[in-house]
């Protein structure tokens, strides 16, 4: 593939992500009663009460393989294309995150506790949408941790599974 090819994948891929999340956030608004209950641990959750069959489900299972170091599982609830962007750095496949950042994100997970302040969710035909905000708090290295962290996943049905095709992390200091 030549550069300006490259160039162009991307772009297109920007464009669809950009249009999935703005059918999410335009939904989200249309639909302000589609949260969970707040302040969940979410943390260490056993995965056999966790329905991988529904899209929050599938990011609740994403997150406890993480949490409990299965990185095997944790890969299987992503899209093989796709999209991660933390931190300013954006990882452009399974395979790119499995040899960059998941190791590190699974022993952050297994180490330091995140509580569930609120989740928005919704679905439109073959793409749902998941967006949580959390609070994490613990220690990580000898560093204490206490941070907000904003997400956004989404979501699409392949061969009746949900796999996540996006994910957008932030995070900033809660300052006491």
């Amino acid at each position: 593939m030549f550069k300006g090819e490259v160039g162009q994948l991307a772009g297109r891929r920007a464009a669809r992500l950009a249009a999935m999340l703005a059918v999410g956030l335009s939904l989200t608004a249309a639909h302000p009663g589609a949260h969970d209950a707040p302040r969940m641990p979410v943390s260490g959750a056993p995965s056999a009460t966790i329905d991988a069959a529904t899209p929050v489900g599938t990011v609740m299972a994403f997150h406890a393989a993480l949490a409990s170091g299965d990185t095997d599982a944790a890969l299987t609830h992503l899209a093989e294309d796709v999209v991660i962007f933390e931190s300013g750095g954006v990882e452009n496949s399974r395979a790119q995150y499995a040899s960059h950042h998941l190791e590190a994100d699974a022993a952050f997970s297994a180490a330091v506790p995140r509580t569930l302040v609120s989740r928005t969710h919704g679905m439109q035909g073959d793409m749902a949408w998941v967006i949580s905000v959390e609070t994490v708090s613990g220690t990580y290295r000898t560093r204490a941790i206490n941070s907000r962290s904003v997400e956004t996943m989404m979501l699409r049905q392949v061969n009746g599974q949900w796999r996540i095709v996006h994910i957008h992390w932030s995070s900033a200091e809660i300052i006491r």
